[in-house]
């Protein structure tokens, strides 16, 4: 049941974000993420006419996206949380006004040893495996990569769930390819540069979620965050606002953090 709503999911982030639906086609071989990136994709999976509104869509915007950056940990409560029930419906809703930028490290330490990153995780040693997988997934799967982490981080075991969240979101990226990305030197220099983003933050970050908004943090900025990240980003936008703006406030909050100790 979770992998058919994981689905359903990906299908509703591919249509114009006033919420449309469309039947595909079972002759499609593409992975939802990739049913827009070509007209003959598009034709083949029987949703030219969602593709050709969604590019509309983006075609009328008429100012700068919002830009939300997560600085977070793969196994870390809070962030599973706010990546999951907030920032991914947020995107699901808005991700036509609004980039998101993952940068999974948060209060992990790292040691240059021998010309070789080693990393020390505040959730241990699954918790630095969650975060290299999910870096390796943004760099090998591309425009599905917010799912297959969307995916990762609410299962009820992360690890456990990358595999087969990457070949439901991505069935033609190998998890081989993942796993040596993982292991080897390619991994161990997306993470370094993790850590790099993360250790440059203006200020500092104190806990994790750590939340910025147009490369800024603020206390007022990440309670925004929190408590509507949606309402926030419809706020900030300076362009024509989407009809889902008009849809009403987001009244979950959130508060749960993994403190830098």
């Amino acid at each position: 049941m979770k992998a058919l709503l994981l689905l359903v999911l990906t299908v509703w982030s591919s249509w114009p974000r006033s919420g449309q639906c469309a039947l595909y086609s079972s002759s499609c071989s593409h992975s939802p993420s990739q049913w827009c990136s070509s007209l003959e994709s598009a034709v083949q999976c029987g949703v030219l006419k969602q593709c050709l509104e969604t590019n509309f869509t983006r075609s009328r915007q008429t100012a700068e996206s919002v830009k939300v950056g997560l600085y977070y940990e793969s196994l870390c409560p809070g962030c599973r949380g706010f990546l999951t029930e907030m920032l991914f419906p947020t995107w699901l809703l808005l991700g036509d006004i609004m980039d998101v930028t993952l940068v999974p490290f948060g209060n992990a330490e790292e040691t240059l040893v021998e010309k070789k990153y080693i990393f020390t995780c505040q959730h241990g040693p699954p918790e630095c495996l969650g975060n290299m997988i999910e870096t390796c997934v943004m760099n090998m799967t591309g425009s599905a990569a917010f799912q297959i982490i969307y995916c990762m981080e609410s299962a009820s075991d992360v690890i456990k769930a990358a595999e087969s969240c990457v070949g439901l979101f991505s069935p033609n990226v190998n998890w081989g390819n993942i796993m040596s990305c993982v292991k080897g030197d390619l991994g161990n220099q997306l993470m370094h540069q993790n850590a790099k983003m993360t250790n440059a933050l203006v200020p500092p970050h104190k806990y994790v979620p750590w939340v910025t908004i147009n490369g800024e943090h603020t206390d007022e900025l990440e309670a925004k965050a929190m408590s509507s990240l949606f309402s926030l980003v419809c706020s900030l936008y300076k362009g024509t606002k989407p009809e889902a703006c008009g849809t009403g406030k987001d009244s979950r909050h959130y508060r749960s953090y993994c403190l830098n100790e």
